[in-house]
């Protein structure tokens, strides 16, 4: 790899723990709920509620992480990748599925803000090829647990649709993967490490609010973040219920669920560095635009769609519009808080983003719930909201600021 044997093993670690959390969500989670028996709201809920999690308990993540440790912080969140995934072994029904999704999602919310860190750490002075490397082989590892989970769930169903012993099965080889994960992290993450004194949860929350009051301070920001918010709220969507529509209107299997999925990802990975050199050289107002209209037109078309070939084509066209967005959206609010001498803007952008992919699978599972499991009618309205921020976005940005 052209790295140091110090951080080599912190890849694969990487790698397992986000294949083990990204086989335990979609198209697995949402087939589970509704499997459960759970209403669309119901299943939108269920896959929400892990982001909500993060949401709340990464700040003190971050401050707990201040007080014993990086390497320590980061084996606890290993801990939950191992053993979370066995406890859907002993889920019968939904409220148990939503209780331990939320446990769930402190696996990110403790491993998120530190791994990144613990790499550069140990790195040294090859950090840059260090970080490199390790956000490459996550990328992988969230990339190859959709289409995995799928092809699990469809070739191991007896019948024609999963049964609870192959959900359990899917569960079981997540955390297979969460413990190799966890021997690895052992193994090369122990012994003691300076630690350096950092926030405290109460100076951790004091910046965050500061961080409010950036973003309400400047229109500019405020919309970008609101509009990065929207946009996610699509992505946490399809993530829900992509797979229910593909199952049980498309008429599609549960491998091919995963499969589009995949491709979304794949093609918003692919292309998001091109679109971030592009947004340095011709402008990101413009591209964000075009990006969100993708989206828009994109999530609107998938109810209108029946054949695999065209959603996947349709799933390509989202991930693009994605990664204009992505790819500019915090470059933009990075450029105004420069721009404005801000410093804690950014950390809250960050969170909008997170509250829009929670709020998006529940929003939608309430409308669909609302129009008796009509997809156009949802999907219609939260690609409304998308192309109604689109002029909103532009001529905020128009306005020369003081």
């Amino acid at each position: 790899m052209g790295t140091t044997a110090a951080t080599a093993p912190l890849y694969f670690v990487g790698f397992f723990a986000r294949f083990s959390y990204a086989l335990a969500r979609s198209p697995v989670l949402p087939l589970f709920a509704m499997y459960l028996g759970a209403g669309p709201e119901a299943i939108g809920v269920a896959v929400g509620i892990s982001t909500v999690t993060g949401i709340f308990f990464k700040l003190p993540s971050g401050a707990l992480s201040d007080i014993i440790g990086r390497r320590h912080t980061m084996l606890i969140g290993l801990c939950v990748f191992a053993v979370m995934p066995f406890s859907y072994m002993f889920i019968h029904d939904y409220k148990m599925l939503v209780i331990v999704r939320f446990l769930h999602g402190f696996a990110t919310a403790v491993y998120g803000p530190v791994a990144m860190a613990v790499v550069a750490d140990m790195a040294g002075q090859r950090r840059g090829e260090a970080l490199s490397w390790f956000s490459s082989v996550t990328i992988i590892g969230n990339l190859v647990g959709a289409p995995v989970g799928g092809y699990l769930l469809h070739h191991g169903a007896a019948a024609k649709d999963p049964v609870l012993f192959d959900f359990q099965t899917v569960y079981i080889i997540s955390g297979v993967l969460g413990v190799i994960s966890l021997l690895i992290g052992i193994k090369y993450l122990k012994g003691k490490e300076a630690i350096e004194k950092g926030k405290t949860l109460r100076e951790s929350l004091k910046r965050f609010a500061s961080g409010i009051k950036e973003v309400i301070s400047d229109k500019r920001v405020l919309i970008t973040s609101n509009m990065e918010g929207v946009q996610n709220m699509c992505v946490g969507a399809l993530e829900a219920f992509l797979p229910v529509y593909c199952v049980k209107v498309a008429g599609l299997n549960e491998f091919q669920a995963g499969l589009l999925w995949g491709v979304q990802v794949v093609s918003t990975i692919v292309s998001k560095p091109i679109m971030g050199r592009n947004s340095d050289k011709y402008g990101r107002v413009s591209i964000i635009a075009v990006g969100l209209a993708m989206c828009a037109l994109s999530f609107a078309a998938i109810p209108l769609l029946r054949s695999f070939y065209l959603l996947m084509s349709v799933a390509v066209v989202f991930g693009l519009g994605e990664a204009f967005v992505t790819s500019s959206s915090a470059a933009l609010v990075a450029d105004i808080c420069k721009e404005r001498h801000y410093g804690t803007a950014m950390g809250t952008f960050g969170t909008i983003f997170d509250v829009g992919h929670a709020s998006g699978p529940i929003v939608t599972g309430v409308l669909l719930a609302k129009f008796n499991n009509n997809y156009q009618y949802s999907f219609w309205i939260l690609s409304s909201l998308v192309l109604f921020i689109i002029p909103v976005f532009v001529m905020t940005m128009r306005v020369k600021k003081d």
